[in-house]
């Protein structure tokens, strides 16, 4: 993608130039093509199993973007009553959802199992002790499977692993074993389940293996145990290329061959939970050139959008490709770029090479389909960016940029006073 746009400014057959001329920068702008293929890519790869695709929300939550899972038939993983709103709303239906998370609020696990959610994945004692009260009081039986923590270092961002014994996430197996074994205390929950998920932006087969090893192992000792299961939730995970030359993700086919390897005679419904895999390279952030300011040893490139807008640099040091869209072939330069907001934080590139740029050029940054657009905020009092969809040479606004009244509409002046 990154060599056809420096040879042209199209995307998804769109020229983003001319797009940009009229969407205001910044603005995402997803490749409805390029997620469809990701879909169809693990689709095949898993030919012959029973799979589950559920699409993790959390990664791109744009009513649009899930429209479009729910159109290639993807369910959604969700982490939140909102995402759930969210998804159903897009035309995923509740039986196609699983529901994740260590902080399901009673509410939350109220209305999603009276909606008819297809599987809890339970994360804690005291969450299957509330489900069961909850369902109870339904007169509903919940099905839910147990997440459980392999103890597995995926080798990934500190920020981003899950899987090992001092992470927040799931139950140890020894634990999950009692709760089996106690089933019986839960009339209302059916523990049909197992659940793993070790971390995000996993470029190495080998943590996979090792997780999906231990958690087969667990499976049959529980079938030996006269506990039967209906789903394996394999979790996601799959990494993708961020910086070219140095990220190199698994092939798909590599990961369906562990799966298959671990789970050959399962006869249940193996779950897959993808997210940023989907949807990080079918996205991009447009931005133009603001200034250059020239420093004590180094130049500021300064552009429109901001750490308010993509948090992952700010946030995990994350490398994101920036193309400049030229139409000449220019010097190049080293530049740290940096975004308005006052902070140093506020910075997605440093000492970067990169052609040439003044004020006005447009900038892409590749690879923010995944935890850009969903993780932005209004800091520094910055309305939400705009996001467009694509798709063969066409495009439509999908979530247009937020007016500043749209951004203050929830806050008033405090009129009324009263007492606790």
């Amino acid at each position: 993608m990154l060599q056809a746009l420096r040879a042209n400014s199209l995307f998804d057959g769109v020229d983003l130039q001319a797009l940009a001329r009229q969407v205001d920068t910044p603005f995402y702008a997803y490749s409805a093509s390029a997620i469809r293929q990701r879909i169809g890519a693990l689709q095949s790869a898993m030919q012959g199993l029973d799979t589950r695709l559920c699409f993790a929300v959390k990664a791109n939550s744009n009513l649009a973007v899930l429209q479009l899972m729910a159109q290639c038939g993807t369910g959604a993983d969700i982490v939140s009553i909102g995402e759930f709103r969210r998804a159903l709303r897009a035309g995923i239906p509740a039986d196609r959802m699983v529901f994740s998370g260590v902080g399901k609020t009673h509410d939350e696990i109220a209305e999603t199992l009276m909606a008819g959610v297809w599987k809890f994945n339970v994360e804690s004692y005291d969450e299957l002790q509330l489900l069961q009260r909850i369902a109870s009081e339904q007169s509903i039986t919940a099905h839910a499977a147990v997440r459980i923590n392999p103890d597995v270092d995926a080798g990934t961002h500190e920020k981003i692993s899950t899987g090992k014994s001092e992470n927040k996430f799931g139950v140890s197996i020894d634990e999950a074993r009692t709760w089996f074994a106690g089933h019986a205390d839960f009339p209302n929950v059916r523990l049909d389940g197992l659940h793993a998920h070790i971390g995000s932006q996993i470029l190495s087969v080998a943590p996979f293996r090792l997780a999906l090893q231990r958690v087969a192992a667990f499976w049959r000792e529980l079938v030996a145990a006269g506990h039967n299961l209906a789903s394996i939730d394999v979790g996601g995970g799959l990494g993708v290329c961020y910086r070219s030359g140095v990220d190199q993700p698994v092939p798909t086919e590599d990961y369906a061959a562990v799966i298959r390897a671990a789970f050959a005679d399962f006869d249940g419904v193996l779950v897959l939970e993808p997210g940023r895999w989907l949807v990080a390279e079918a996205g991009v952030l447009m931005t133009r050139v603001i200034r250059v300011k020239p420093g004590a040893g180094r130049q500021f490139l300064v552009v429109d959008a901001a750490m308010n807008d993509l948090q992952r640099p700010a946030l995990y040091d994350a490398w994101h490709e920036i193309v400049p869209l030229h139409d000449e072939v220019r010097p190049t330069t080293c530049y740290d770029v940096v975004g308005p907001v006052c902070e140093t934080g506020d910075t997605f590139a440093v000492d970067r090479a990169m052609p040439a740029c003044v004020s006005g050029d447009l900038l892409m940054i590749a690879g923010v389909g995944a935890y850009g657009a969903s993780m932005a905020s209004t800091y520094n009092s910055r309305p939400l960016t705009a996001e467009v969809l694509l798709d063969n040479g066409r495009y439509a606004v999908v979530r247009r940029r937020q007016s500043f009244e749209e951004m203050v509409a929830g806050e008033q002046l405090p009129h009324a006073w009263h007492t606790a």
